[in-house]
């Protein structure tokens, strides 16, 4: 398996098409921060974890971001949010929701449980393109992570 205790990004993203593209817009912004993607919302608790398949595998304590879509099978990408906000050792671990909803009980819903950013995931490519490559930069290279 993978080095996956050196993993600063993780997408949490079940649309292929959406995930390579944010894969590709994060290279393409020269993040060469090691990502890891999985695809459902129990994957994502088990990875961040150490659970499941990711049992035996020290708890990934160099995460500097997570990209999280809403919509996602098994669990929810809210219930996610909130199981990671409610942990001590996950809470400050940023956040962001990367979602195709617009719906304002998500967006309110997404705050509340503490998440750091809401984007809505732009229809046109380029556009989408340009805002994933943004965010992999501001999240790496400007933001101030707490300690």
């Amino acid at each position: 398996m993978e080095d996956i205790q050196a993993v600063e990004i993780l997408i949490v993203e079940d649309n292929p098409a959406d995930a390579e593209l944010m894969l590709r817009a994060l290279k393409k912004g020269s993040i060469l921060n090691k990502i890891f993607l999985v695809e459902d919302g129990a994957e994502a608790l088990d990875f961040v974890f150490s659970r499941g398949k990711y049992s035996g595998v020290p708890k990934n304590k160099n995460l500097k971001v997570i990209f999280l879509d809403l919509k996602l099978p098994k669990i929810s990408g809210l219930e996610v949010l909130q199981i990671l906000k409610n942990n001590s050792e996950t809470r400050k671990f940023p956040v962001v929701i990367v979602t195709s909803s617009r719906q304002d009980p998500d967006i309110k819903k997404a705050y509340e449980l503490g998440a750091n950013s809401y984007v809505v995931k732009p229809v046109e490519f380029d556009t989408f393109f340009e805002t994933v490559k943004n965010l992999g930069l501001y999240w790496l290279l400007i933001n101030e992570p707490s300690k």
